[in-house]
């Protein structure tokens, strides 16, 4: 039979150095994420999409609901 007690166990949080260098890989994991929202932000509407919701916006004034 094999002793499993260790494998629920939870690794000790980092300290010291290695708690700096998690930081700063965090900090580098954060400002890739808001790179790339920032051009997914930034990128255009297809004109498919906008006439989708013009035709939505329309039916939802006319009072069809549907």
């Amino acid at each position: 039979m094999t002793d499993n007690s260790n494998s629920s166990r939870k690794a000790a949080p980092p300290t010291g150095p290695a708690l700096e260098e998690a930081r700063l890989r965090q900090q580098a994991i954060g400002v890739k994420l808001r790179h790339m929202f920032d051009e997914v932000v930034n990128e255009p509407v297809p004109d498919e999409f906008l006439d989708i919701l013009r035709r939505a916006d329309d039916r939802s004034s006319d009072g069809s609901g549907a």
